[in-house]
């Protein structure tokens, strides 16, 4: 497959999937995956629910993990070390997006990206020294600084822009009601907007906006995240490595400093919140890398060598594993639960 091939191929994915998306997830029927009977209470069970919030949020993650495979092993990094340094940051932005979000907001089930994305990027540069200092002797490979943390950024891109349709299946990172918009946000939005749907999604129970148009917030920043992701593809298919960081981390942390101005959910207080300091300072830090580490001069990358490294069964169920775990940790709704009760269908009997 080529690298023209392989852009055709992502821009038809997102394109279909985000048409389906945006149509269907702001309905009250796309938030609950599946409810699993725990207790019986009373002749009445209670549930927990596993939600299509943890579903997106694990494929998301799973799908950058995957494509931060494949951009590494087409630049000859060796598939144990890659999966070492994405390992060791999941072990620690997981969790991270959690605590942050709850020292923010003040809320103990709730998670952010763009804290666990600042996380990342602070810890990868360091990680992948001691991964040098460690194993280049012994393998004889050297993670190159630019091109992986280039890597790393294409594929933050496409989890951000996947990431954003659990947001519109739970509810949460809302937009503002069109109704206290300025007229030209109002124009705008006027036939492009979202009306959820569900008393159980947080714009309802946290807002009162369930049934009133919003700005489509999260469809707008999936959309941007993609085309910084693909933006940053091409330029690093081309072997254009700090071209592709910068434009990957500056078009998704950009984007969301400008978005955070169009949402209505509570981001912290102060003028600028919390988390879009933490994209800018991503963004100075960003800069600060290419700025110190020179332009590596890796060659270009070879596309058959990462699909031949993703063939790996052990590498897929590695991957499987990982989307379980993840999907287990994000998608057990802590801020809903069901009651349930069965019987039988004594004409079938």
């Amino acid at each position: 497959m080529s690298g023209q091939l392989l852009l055709a191929f992502l821009i038809g994915f997102f394109t279909l999937l985000f048409v389906w998306a945006f149509r269907i997830l702001p309905s009250e029927g796309w938030q609950i995956l599946a409810t699993i009977p725990m207790r019986k209470e009373d002749g009445v069970w209670r549930g927990v629910n596993l939600t299509f919030y943890g579903f997106f949020n694990a494929t998301a993650c799973v799908f950058s993990a995957t494509l931060l495979l494949f951009l590494a092993t087409s630049i000859n990094v060796p598939v144990p070390m890659s999966l070492l340094l994405i390992g060791l940051v999941l072990v620690v932005c997981v969790p991270a997006s959690r605590v942050l979000a709850g020292l923010v907001e003040g809320k103990r089930y709730t998670f952010t990206v763009a804290g666990a994305s600042l996380i990342g990027f602070l810890i990868l540069p360091f990680a992948i020294y001691t991964n040098n200092y460690l194993f280049a002797s012994k393998t004889g490979s050297v993670v190159e600084f630019v091109p992986f943390l280039a890597a790393a950024a294409i594929a933050l891109a496409f989890g951000e822009s996947l990431g954003r349709l659990a947001c519109i299946s739970f509810g949460c990172c809302y937009g503002r009601s069109l109704d206290e918009c300025h007229s030209s946000l109002r124009r705008l939005f006027r036939k492009h907007h979202f009306v959820f749907a569900g008393e159980t999604k947080k714009v309802a129970y946290e807002a009162n906006l369930a049934g009133l148009p919003v700005i489509p917030i999260q469809a707008v920043t999936a959309v941007v995240s993609a085309l910084a992701g693909l933006a940053g593809t091409w330029l690093f298919l081309d072997g254009h490595w700090t071209a592709a960081l910068l434009t990957a981390v500056i078009g998704t942390q950009g984007w969301r400093i400008v978005s955070e101005f169009l949402r209505a959910d509570f981001r912290g207080g102060g003028r600028l919140s919390a988390y879009q300091l933490m994209a800018l300072t991503l963004i100075c830090f960003s800069l600060l890398v290419v700025l110190l580490l020179p332009e590596s001069a890796v060659a270009r990358p070879e596309v058959s060598s990462g699909i031949n490294a993703l063939r790996d069964l052990r590498l897929v169920l590695s991957l499987e594993t990982t989307w379980l775990v993840i999907f287990l940790y994000f998608g057990r709704s802590m801020v809903t639960s069901a009651r349930l009760s069965f019987h039988v269908e004594r004409n079938r009997t």
